[in-house]
């Protein structure tokens, strides 16, 4: 058995393809195709690098032996159990696939890719890693649908940095935006910046804060500034009216909101 033929094994022993071995090594799918094919052969690095991912010393990569056939066949072996892989070498990926994907692809090396996929990059419909993307995404950093993370983005984020529709985190950007510093259409925070906003110090073209600038603010008198401010004693019907006088194309349920808070909440 040559090079080429050991290295096919091994691979497919492991159930990788070759753009999985490809991405462990830092190399491309073509590469990994050519070693395969006999048309190249890998550089001393390489052949480093596959001897310890596969556990075989470079002298049984390359020349073969009895040592060789015994890993390779512990491999090609791997018990299966209602579809499944066990964990080998810092990896487990379901054989059970859905659209392509494997149910479940757990790896410690290169990028996990499955319909949940767990790894240091991850990514799936349901994705938990570093740098993590899928509809539902977990991680340092995380794109998609509905995102947790230290700088999350997606439809529905929440991180240290959150961007999106909806947005909550220490910093956050979005439609509906709750944070430390919040900005977007509708947000609050102990700095809230917004077409309504509402926070200790709050700026839009509705704002309601201790230190409040907008068309219509509620405020602290003497550092807020607007069209027309308040103090905190202001009726719900009085701010409603001031609204309505200024901005008539305040959405209702904004109105209806921003006069509740204006009513209800302590600025002092």
């Amino acid at each position: 058995m040559d090079f080429a033929e050991k290295l096919t094994e091994l691979r497919k022993s492991r159930g990788w393809s070759q753009e999985d071995l490809g991405e462990r090594l830092g190399v491309t799918r073509q590469t990994v195709s050519k070693w395969e094919l006999g048309a190249t052969t890998p550089e001393m690095e390489k052949l480093a690098a596959m001897s310890k991912l596969f556990g075989v010393s470079a002298d049984e990569l390359i020349n073969g032996g009895s040592a060789f056939e015994q890993k390779a066949e512990l491999f090609s072996d791997i018990p299966k159990t209602g579809g499944k892989r066990r964990f080998v070498n810092g990896e487990y990926k379901s054989e059970r696939t859905l659209c392509g994907m494997p149910l479940v692809h757990i790896t410690r090396h290169g990028v996990a890719k499955g319909f949940v996929a767990i790894g240091l990059r991850a990514r799936g419909v349901i994705s938990i890693g570093l740098f993590s993307i899928g509809v539902v995404s977990i991680g340092v950093l995380s794109l998609g649908a509905l995102v947790w993370g230290t700088l999350a983005m997606g439809i529905a984020a929440t991180g240290m940095i959150a961007a999106g529709i909806f947005a909550l985190g220490g910093v956050s950007v979005g439609v509906f935006s709750l944070g430390g510093v919040a900005f977007g259409w509708l947000t609050f925070g102990g700095v809230s910046i917004g077409e309504y906003a509402f926070g200790g110090y709050a700026s839009g073209s509705i704002a309601i804060g201790g230190t409040a600038h907008g068309v219509v603010a509620v405020g602290d008198v003497e550092s807020s500034t607007g069209d027309i401010v308040f103090g905190s004693a202001v009726s719900a019907e009085e701010f409603r009216a001031a609204v309505m006088s200024r901005l008539p194309n305040t959405p209702k349920f904004v109105l209806d909101l921003f006069s509740w808070l204006a009513n209800n909440v302590s600025i002092n």
